[in-house]
């Protein structure tokens, strides 16, 4: 039985090892380029800033899979990266669009603070293996809802007419 090729183990990026400007991160134990967090970085905050998604649907999975990064660290590490992505977007939504509503913000605010300190309470108590499960069910339920809104018909179909009746 001959061993296996360093592209055939799990978990072997060969283009990611590859890639200049390496970096040594001690808390989650990687020695890899700057490259893809900057690049993942900017994809999150592009999208945050287009489509009002929470950075975790990109920056969870592509830290766990791409950067391999350890579960536990990956929820620390994304709630950190989200909290600042999140407030330039919602400063930048402010002075160009005017499109907050501050007084709703607040109330999810209030409802997220009290969500944030029971979640860590369970995760806590939950496995790596655990939470990729818990965030892939969540990510396929909101696909789900995204394409049947797509191809369901709605109850009240709103019609423009050009004769202003």
């Amino acid at each position: 039985m001959a061993w296996p090729r360093r592209r055939d183990l799990p978990g072997q990026h060969l283009w990611i090892h590859g890639l200049p400007f390496k970096e040594r991160f001690p808390v989650s134990r990687l020695y890899i380029s700057v490259i893809p967090p900057v690049v993942v970085g900017f994809v999150v905050g592009a999208l945050s800033a287009i489509l009002g998604v929470g950075g975790g649907f990109v920056v969870v999975p592509a830290m766990i899979y791409l950067l391999r990064m350890p579960t536990n660290v990956v929820m620390g590490t994304s709630l950190v990266q989200i909290v600042f992505v999140t407030a330039v977007t919602t400063v930048l939504q402010a002075i160009n669009n005017h499109a907050v509503d501050a007084i709703l913000a607040l109330l999810l605010i209030a409802g997220g603070v009290i969500g944030a300190q029971l979640g860590v309470r369970a995760a806590a108590k939950l496995r790596g293996e655990q939470l990729r499960l818990l965030l892939a069910l969540l990510v396929l339920a909101v696909a789900v809802r995204l394409l049947f809104g797509l191809v369901a018909r709605p109850h009240d179909l709103y019609s423009i007419s050009v004769d202003g009746t």
